[in-house]
């Protein structure tokens, strides 16, 4: 299968590309996270292109580090987070705008591109397209928890006692989504998103008797999970595969009301030099049968259109039963934080952890 996937990669490369002889070679210094640029996707796109690849892992907090200290000098290329772009690039200036024109915007699920756009863009210009994403929601025996199919589903009464959730912000927020509220659009208005945050508080207070822990680490909630100490949680997609691969009745459900997704993106350095390198490697590597490579080296699916039908046959197996086209769509993409919003979540989260 490799043999044949490596083909259909060389005609893919020379067909949809044409880098080689299309553009002078560059050095195209890469600032990213482990697993997003395998060796063998490397050396593909070197081969391919002409370019040379110098690869730094790093991860968001080393990133804006980094670009702030050099007023975004030293990398070509940047893959923070989407909620990461549009703050520091307004305080520091650290990054280019994104010519649009230069991506092949039919290579991305077309609903991810937008949110990432959206949550990207400063003064009309957009700064971030999407690459590698995941979400929480809900990790399920089905078995022993069919009924839960929501967040606030948690509170129901059949699975009273065998319920685990963090008392972390993801749980504020998937409460509110399927509550009917909006958390994000009143990120805004301080006042409008306390009241939400209230009412979630409330919810979660009255939920607590059917709480029997509230998980702090992954291997924590494995345990719980794969003991059936619980039978319902919230908890990340690829754990929920995970648990999957050792017992089939338990897996990740995408929420009703949306599972809350994280994209880590692309984004041009304010004072990088080989920007057509920057740009060759996202139309690289947002190729489906690039982009499943790389997710069977991360873990993580990317924003590559068709790319579920390239990774490993029990990886999409458990993407494509979790995530219905309509699913992807649905998900809720973290915006960037306000200042002060996460004060008011940690207090509300402090009155949930000592109500009675």
């Amino acid at each position: 299968m490799k043999s044949k996937t490596l083909t259909s990669l060389a005609v893919l490369t020379a067909f949809g590309l044409g880098l080689a002889g299309s553009a002078s070679a560059e050095t195209l210094r890469l600032l990213t996270w482990g697993g997003y640029a395998p060796d063998e996707v490397v050396a593909m796109f070197e081969k391919e292109t002409g370019h040379k690849v110098e690869v730094t892992l790093s991860n968001n907090e080393e990133m804006i580090a980094k670009l702030r200290a050099t007023g975004g000098r030293g990398f070509d290329l940047a893959q923070p987070s989407q909620d990461r772009i549009a703050g520091p690039q307004a305080e520091f200036g650290i990054y280019k705008p994104m010519d649009l024109s230069k991506i092949d915007s039919s290579q991305f699920i077309a609903s991810m591109l937008e949110a990432t756009k959206a949550n990207t863009t400063v003064d009309g210009e957009v700064y971030g397209v999407p690459h590698v994403w995941g979400t929480s929601g809900l990790v399920v025996n089905t078995a022993m928890a069919g009924s839960v199919m929501d967040y606030t589903d948690l509170c129901n009464a059949d699975v009273a006692g065998k319920v685990t959730y963090r008392l972390k912000r993801p749980t504020l927020i998937g409460f509110a989504f399927s509550m009917g509220l909006d958390p994000f659009a009143a990120y805004g208005d301080e006042a409008a998103y306390q009241a939400i945050i209230d009412q979630v508080q409330a919810k979660l207070i009255d939920c607590k008797a059917n709480v029997k822990t509230y998980w702090g680490g992954g291997d924590e909630l494995m345990n719980l999970m794969r003991s059936g100490e619980t039978v319902a949680s919230m908890a990340w997609d690829t754990g929920g595969w995970k648990l999957n691969a050792d017992n089939a009745d338990i897996t990740f459900v995408a929420p009703a009301s949306g599972a809350l997704g994280w994209i880590d993106t692309f984004v041009l350095p304010a004072k990088g030099k080989a920007d057509q390198a920057a740009y060759d490697w996202i139309n690289f590597v947002m190729q489906p049968e690039i982009a499943g490579m790389i997710t069977d080296v991360a873990g993580n699916f990317t924003a590559s259109k068709g790319a579920d039908e390239h990774v490993s046959a029990d990886l999409k197996a458990r993407y494509q039963a979790s995530f219905p086209p309509a699913d992807v769509d649905n998900i809720k993409w973290y915006p960037p934080v306000p200042a002060g919003l996460e004060a008011l979540e940690g207090a509300a989260l402090d009155r949930v952890k000592a109500a009675n």
